[in-house]
């Protein structure tokens, strides 16, 4: 059996600060990412480098407590393939960041709460109403206004970052799947362990070491802010309501924009910023039809 999941607590504005905080290890996450790919490091490296660190952080924190029971899952083959679908998500998301500026990929990962909502009609078995579903066909728009398929703007490394949406859709509909099933030190070190074990022979092979230090410090940090933004999310959500902290991930977007200016020197476009709007816009409605249901969803991050 898995270990025990801890008591829910009232503390509403700690578990604000919380989500956050998660939000600013999110966007360390993707700037780190795009830093390594420009920095000439193979993207398998860069994802082994975030999944081994987790590990790292995720063992540290849960096995003093747990012992080895941590691993031991009540429904393996579903924990198996979430643990699949964050790693498919995060392959994918560094790859489109090694063409894409990050306010893109982030826009795009904000449809995330959309194309759950389309998902869990087939898998969940949840019925969606008229209104919701003209939520989503609103957000799509949105998602075509970011991606422009058929302007100049259009960049083929779009098609990673949509793939990775929808990956990172499915991590979080098998997410809800397992809620109350696994603890959250299982569903911690099942996704950084397999991840680190899928990659390790990939990694190896492209490895390259890294030059200075400043290249050593970002590859072993990846890894802390994956576990610290992961451990923070669940942290908020024993301490607030789902419907409160659902819409404190929009506010990454303009964190992305700060990275992007300061760090990258690209600005978001007019395309960027307009279809950002409607994406979030639909998010919203979303987010309110399903606050009364008790089943918010959130864009989940790799």
């Amino acid at each position: 059996m898995s270990g025990p999941v801890p008591p829910r607590e009232e503390r509403t504005a700690a578990g604000v600060a919380m989500m956050a905080l998660a939000v600013v290890f999110f966007t360390c996450i993707d700037t780190s990412a795009k830093w390594l790919n420009l920095a000439g490091f193979p993207v398998m490296q860069i994802v082994f480098a975030r999944y081994a660190g987790h590990l790292v952080y995720a063992s540290a924190l849960y096995l003093p407590q747990e012992g080895l029971n941590a691993f031991r899952s009540n429904h393996a083959p579903k924990q198996f393939l979430r643990s699949l679908f964050l790693l498919a998500s995060t392959v994918l998301n560094f790859q489109a960041l090694k063409y894409l500026p990050i306010t893109v990929t982030t826009t795009i990962a904000f449809a995330g709460p959309i194309v759950v909502t389309l998902l869990a009609i087939p898998i969940l078995g949840e019925k969606v109403g008229i209104r919701r579903l003209l939520a989503v066909c609103t957000g799509f728009l949105g998602v075509l206004v970011v991606v422009q398929p058929w302007g100049a703007e259009f960049h083929p490394a779009m098609l990673f970052s949509l793939a990775a949406l929808f990956f990172a859709s499915m991590y979080f509909v098998m997410t809800r799947m397992l809620a109350g099933v696994d603890s959250i030190a299982t569903q911690q070190l099942w996704s950084s362990a397999l991840a680190t074990a899928i990659l390790t022979p990939f990694a190896w092979y492209v490895w390259s070491w890294p030059e200075t230090a400043g290249q050593l410090t970002v590859l072993l940090i990846i890894g802390a802010f994956g576990a610290l933004g992961h451990i923070c999310v669940t942290i908020a959500h024993r301490w607030a309501d789902a419907s409160i902290l659902a819409p404190l991930i929009y506010s990454q977007i303009f964190m992305a924009a700060f990275v992007g200016i300061l760090i990258f020197d690209t600005y978001p476009t007019i395309y960027t910023l307009g279809g950002g709007s409607i994406i979030i816009a639909s998010g919203i409605y979303i987010w309110h039809r399903e606050r009364g249901k008790g089943a918010v969803p959130r864009p989940p991050h790799p």
